[in-house]
Formats: structure tokens, C-alpha cells, sequence
């Protein structure tokens, strides 16, 4: 059998949740649960604005819409993530900037992405590769300095941290993804976080497709009526339950993750020394959530062989980004600079299996075959 790259783990209370969901008559969106993981966010890590929504790609088209960004306003992101980050903002005509990634890490260079400023730059986006931090000082420090919008793009990063502060809640927008493949799992879905109280009333409309439905139920309004722009945000609220009851385990999810994150860590490490790859680094500012696990090879003829062995020893490895700024839909509209580093995280980078039950003796035996790989 298959070990496979990513499997969910059910916490044994989702059926239970949904049942409860169902049964309270309510299982369009804004529902009890809905309500319970917002104030979940709020009471952990002190997300006081916070919209679940159905994909982390819908949290990022509330921004863009929140943002009113127009036709040659310009969004720098790095080239080395997933395409949801890019669409929204291309949707409203903005033009997007793709930044390079540090040499050690696959996180933006925020020294290529401040050089990329110019008076049409409207947001710089940041994006934790893997639940580790960007260095937030810099980040904050280059908002502030060019006035603009700082988008944290937190898909890997639940339950993260850049110096003890939640990943999240530096810049006036967050997003959050809850895809199957994240920590936090409800199959499909995705959180924005405003933490700019001048964008939070508009965000409710927004949310609410555009209408003053949430003001009008609590009483605030005798109308419920169409007042601004908007789509269909908010989620199911069966998918709310689902997703609280992942939240409700979330420190036994965490846990495991990183024993197994850290027994890859140790066990490829003596292999790192010798030179034959590298493995993640997590500097002293940021902390380790084990969203993910890699390696980064020599090369590219390197990586292609290890994956095919790993794959013929039935292990299911992967690779992960490719260039947006090289993809065959914007390809003719980049005119930068080549991004050497993303350019070796897309050649070089090795995704390992990680889930939570995932054994640590399935792990030896992972490292058992890279070892006999570079044997």
C-alpha cells in the first residue's frame, strides 16, 4: 500500500457537530458554528473581525473588493505560492509584482519586494511559506514607509507565530485556508481576518452579498436591503460544525504534527551536514506549526530521480509551486527580473508525506529510502 503525500484525520466529533447543526435548522451560512469558530479565532489568537468563508481564494476576493483596487494599481506578491493569491486581484484589473524568495527559504525577499515600490503600488502581500514566519518587523516597516496595505496570506500558517504575536494579526488582512491538506481541515474553506476597524463594517456587507443582512438581524436597521457590492462569501454552516471540530483539537493536531515534522528533522539532518541536500530552517523570530516537510536537492535531474524512486518504493513525494511569474498565463506579461531562488525552490524542493497519523516508524522508513538514495 501507498504511503500517501496527505491524508485528513477526523477528530471523531464532525458527525456530531453536523448533527447538531442540523438539527437547530440552520444550515446556510452565519449559523451557530459559524459563530463558534469566530469566536474561537477571537479568544486564541485575538482576531476580533473575523469572516469564515468558503475557499481562502473567496477571502482574497473580499480583499480586492474591500480595497476598491482599479486598473493599473499594483499588488507585489512573491512568484513562489499558489494561484488563488494572484486571481482576485488580476479580476480587478490591478497589475501584479512577483517578488523572489530568500536564498534559505522559500518565504518573499522583502528587499527584492521593497525595490519592485512604485507610486502605483497599492499592497505588498506576504505569504508564510510553510506556517513559517516572514520577518513582520520589515514587513510592517516597509507598509508604513510606502503607505501601503500589508496582506498576510497565512494558508499554511494556523496557530503560527513571529515573536510571540499570532501570524495573522500584523497586517490590515489576513486569509486563512482550511483545504484539505491544512493543519485544520473542513474539506474546503478559508477565514478572512480584518484587523483595520476602518474596513470591518463594509467587510459584514461584503460578506453578506453585498446586503445589511447582518445589521438588519440584529435590529440595528428596519431594512434589509442590497447596499454595496458583494458575492456569495460565507459557508455552509455544516462546514462551520465540521471545522469546529477540528479547532476544538487543535493542540493535540499541532503536537503530533511537529513530533513527526521533528523526527524528519533529526533523522535528515546527519544526511543536510553532508552536503547532499538542505533541510527547512526556522529562524530565531518564527515559530514551527509542521505544516509542511521538505527537502531542497542539488538540482533538478536530482529531485526528478528521488521522487521517482520514492514513488517506486510507494511513497508519495511531491513537488510544490511553480513559477506563477513563468506560468502560461502571465508568462508574456513579465517583464522583471529573473527570480533565481524561486526558480531553485521550484526546481529543487521535495514535499514528504505529513499527517497527523502518520506513524513515526512509516517516517523511518521514508528516511530509510532517501538514505539508500544518496547511498
Amino acid at each position: 500500500m501507498k504511503i500517501p503525500f496527505n491524508k485528513p484525520w477526523f477528530t471523531g466529533r464532525e458527525i456530531q457537530n453536523i448533527t447538531s447543526a442540523a438539527s437547530f435548522g440552520h444550515i446556510s451560512g452565519n449559523g451557530l458554528y459559524t459563530k463558534k469558530c469566530h469566536d474561537f479565532f477571537a479568544e486564541t489568537y485575538g482576531f476580533k473581525n473575523s469572516f469564515l468563508t468558503s475557499s481562502c481564494t473567496d477571502a482574497m476576493e473580499m480583499v480586492a473588493i474591500l480595497l476598491d483596487l482599479k486598473q493599473g494599481d499594483e499588488v507585489i506578491m512573491p512568484s513562489y505560492t499558489f494561484v488563488s493569491t494572484t486571481s482576485p486581484f488580476i479580476l480587478k484589473g490591478a497589475k501584479i509584482l512577483f517578488a523572489d524568495s530568500m536564498p534559505n527559504h522559500p518565504n518573499i525577499d522583502l528587499e527584492h519586494a521593497e525595490s519592485l515600490i512604485t507610486p502605483n503600488t497599492k499592497v505588498l502581500m506576504v505569504m508564510h511559506y510553510g506556517g513559517v514566519a516572514v520577518d513582520m518587523d520589515k514587513a510592517v516597516e516597509i507598509c508604513e514607509k510606502h503607505k501601503l496595505i500589508l496582506l498576510e496570506d497565512t494558508a499554511h500558517a494556523i496557530d503560527s507565530y513571529y515573536k510571540g504575536k499570532p501570524l495573522g494579526s500584523f497586517g490590515q488582512f489576513s486569509t486563512c485556508s482550511f483545504h484539505e491538506t491544512k493543519n485544520i481541515s473542513s474539506g474546503e474553506g478559508g477565514l478572512l481576518v480584518v484587523n483595520d476597524e476602518d474596513y470591518v463594517k463594509r467587510a459584514e456587507i461584503v460578506w453578506q452579498k453585498g446586503t445589511n443582512r447582518s445589521a438588519f438581524s440584529r435590529g440595528e436597521v428596519n431594512k434589509y436591503e442590497w447596499v454595496d457590492v458583494g458575492a456569495s462569501f460565507t459557508p455552509s454552516d455544516m462546514i462551520a460544525a465540521f471545522l469546529y471540530a477540528q479547532l476544538q483539537h487543535i493542540e493535540d493536531i499541532q503536537n503530533t504534527r511537529i513530533k513527526i515534522w521533528e523526527h524528519y528533522q533529526s533523522r535528515l539532518e546527519p544526511l543536510a551536514r553532508k552536503g547532499l541536500f538542505n533541510i527547512p530552517v526556522i529562524p530565531d523570530f518564527a515559530t514551527n506549526n509542521a505544516h509542511v516537510y521538505y527537502i531542497v536537492t542539488r538540482n533538478i535531474y536530482e529531485r526528478n530521480k528521488l521522487l521517482d524512486f520514492l514513488n517506486d518504493n510507494n511513497i508519495q513525494a511531491v513537488f510544490h509551486y511553480l513559477p506563477l511569474h513563468l506560468s502560461p498565463y502571465y508568462i508574456d506579461k513579465y517583464n522583471g527580473k529573473p527570480l533565481d531562488n524561486v526558480q531553485k525552490f521550484a526546481d529543487r524542493l521535495i514535499r514528504l508525506p505529513l499527517f497527523y497519523e502518520l506513524s513515526l516508524e512509516i517516517v523511518d522508513f521514508i528516511c530509510d529510502k532517501v538514505e539508500e538514495f544518496y547511498s
